[in-house]
């Protein structure tokens, strides 16, 4: 399939690694210039060698001051801005003060809406765009633990509702993907280290079949289905998908909603 997406432009925060870097890459391999993020300059330029392609742009975007850092570096306003950029920490309801709490809307909220603020004129001006938010079944069904952090995953589901609906009409696209477990390498490494005190054996073939027994698909998502789905949403023909909250969980939520 032709995802007519070869001559687009990208923007992906967080893309010097994880999910982020599989994400850049499928979009290299669509054809798309890509404007590859970290958070240093050294990781930028570190993950665009590993991807043999892209061009490297850098700055801690959990501040205003990182974000203009970022946009001074952007030879044009890019067609597609992906928001991958985001980060969970552990913390309780009884512990977890007010700083932490303004730091993970940083992370997770303002880093995405300072950007798309950048972007907006410009792709209205196009009539033609589009913005990917990365976000979590989480903000969907939160866990008692990291309030802070699900608190900010709801609060970028919600601004993207708002954002696809103030953009009605203009040709830009906008929607939010919000995976599950991913089976990065260091979730695997996580689970791995339990399945051998657990007794459950010591390859991840066997050790995902007791990890994964609640989904569904009885494996966890890669980073390769989550990248497919954004930049699937990235293309013309997309076009009739619009304002969702598209969840890549395989089907561990089992919801209608």
């Amino acid at each position: 399939m032709d995802l007519q997406l070869s001559g687009r432009s990208a923007l992906v925060t967080g893309s010097h690694r994880g999910t982020g870097l599989v994400i850049a890459r499928t979009l290299l391999a669509e054809g798309v210039e890509v404007f590859v993020h970290g958070m240093t300059s050294a990781q930028a330029e570190a993950a665009v060698g590993e991807l043999a392609g892209g061009i490297p742009v850098s700055g801690d975007i959990s501040s205003e001051a990182g974000s203009r850092e970022l946009t001074d570096q952007l030879p044009q306003i890019p067609d597609l801005l992906i928001n991958n950029y985001g980060t969970a920490e552990p913390g309780r309801w009884q512990t977890t003060d007010t700083g932490a709490w303004l730091d993970l809307y940083q992370k997770n909220v303002l880093s995405a809406g300072r950007l798309i603020q950048h972007c907006l004129n410009d792709l209205r001006d196009r009539g033609w765009g589009r913005i990917i938010n990365l976000g979590t079944v989480g903000s969907t069904s939160p866990n008692a633990r990291s309030p802070h952090y699900y608190a900010a995953k709801g609060a970028l589901a919600t601004m993207t509702i708002s954002l696809a609906k103030e953009v009605a009409g203009s040709g830009i696209g906008v929607n939010l993907v919000s995976p599950g477990m991913i089976a990065t390498p260091e979730v695997i490494a996580s689970y791995l280290q339990t399945g051998k005190r657990k007794g459950w054996g010591d390859d991840w073939e066997t050790v995902q079949q007791h990890v994964a027994r609640d989904i569904p698909i009885r494996r966890l998502v890669t980073r390769e289905e989550v990248a497919d789905l954004v930049v699937y949403l990235c293309s013309p023909r997309a076009d009739g998908i619009h304002g969702q909250n598209i969840r890549v969980d395989g089907g561990a939520l089992g919801t209608v909603t």
